[in-house]
């Protein structure tokens, strides 16, 4: 089980300085007390945005994960040599990586995300068959490294807009591993959902200047694209709420609406900080083409789509 945090220090985010009073931030309200009780799970995520649910999934089962992964990881030279690969001890000057490639190759990481626990729990909530979507996405956050604020929407909303996101550690997340925030009602902010969410980062101008066009590309290959913000400290200002976060351990999920802002915490530590994000929705909607299927075609060319602007 997760433990509650002391209030620390100092805590940053994209490298700004997080206000912690109790107006700027908090801990996630845990929901594992009602884990079996569908129609508070559904009022809670209309209410909050999230779901916090330590001690869902099988500790052991998650650190079988956790080895599979970090042995590849290990053989890739992303952990210092010699060094016990499930303790992820990062070289120095390592960048991280999203290795989406790593989650297709791992199948214990694959039981964890879509075995029965958690395909029974999405059709319980849901309230009739769950799909989940054929890719998978897997970060391996080297120490330094943050993710900027942004919605999920902007990134997957081709298909239905009832769609849900699972963050899941594999491994114990200390906060200064850097784990993920959630900004506190966020996903009620009416313009927020009309303007920013509402955009398709696939969706490109025909008339684009080539710089600009230049730039978006950069962008793209950046872990700003897409971004609400840069300044998680700033944005809470405008938006209102608190950042929400908890020290998270292997076998909790934490899930979300595609409108919810969220971010994480600066890595801080040691250590590559390894989780994965998986999307669940119900089987008879539509999903968004760029990530389904065999071989889905995610984001770039395939998936771009040209507007006159």
């Amino acid at each position: 089980m997760n433990t509650m945090f002391e209030r620390p220090m100092t805590l940053t985010s994209s490298g700004e300085t997080l206000d912690l009073s109790p107006d700027y931030f908090g801990e996630l309200l845990d929901s594992s007390d009602v884990l079996h009780d569908m129609s508070v799970l559904r009022e809670r995520m209309e209410r909050d945005g999230y779901l916090y649910l330590p001690a869902m999934l099988d500790r052991a089962e998650v650190l079988d994960a956790r080895r599979a992964i970090a042995t590849q990881l290990a053989e890739a030279g992303h952990f210092l040599p010699y060094s016990d690969p499930m303790e992820c001890l990062a070289v120095p000057g390592g960048n991280g990586a999203f290795i989406p490639k790593i989650a297709m190759q791992t199948p214990e990481l694959l039981r964890v995300l879509y075995g029965e626990t958690m395909m029974d729990f999405w059709a319980q909530f849901l309230g009739e068959p769950a799909r989940h979507f054929d890719f998978t996405w897997f970060r391996a956050t080297a120490p330094g490294r943050a993710t900027p604020p942004h919605t999920d929407a902007v990134y997957m909303n081709r298909g239905t807009q009832n769609l849900f996101t699972c963050w899941t550690p594999i491994g114990d997340v200390p906060l200064e591993h850097g784990g993920l925030m959630m900004l506190e009602g966020s996903h009620l902010h009416d313009k927020l959902r009309q303007n920013y969410s509402s955009k398709d980062v696939d969706s490109v101008c025909e008339n684009l200047r080539p710089d600009l066009k230049t730039s978006r590309q950069n962008m793209m290959k950046s872990g700003v694209f897409g971004a609400l913000s840069s300044r998680p400290a700033k944005l809470r200002d405008a938006l209102g709420g608190r950042w929400l976060t908890t020290n998270y351990s292997a076998g909790d999920i934490l899930i979300f609406s595609i409108y919810t802002v969220h971010c994480s915490l600066d890595n801080t530590s040691n250590r590559v900080r390894l989780t994965s994000d998986s999307r669940y929705q119900r089987a008879s909607e539509p999903a968004d083409e760029r990530w389904v299927g065999e071989n889905p075609i995610g984001h770039g060319e395939a998936a771009k789509r040209t507007l006159i602007c």
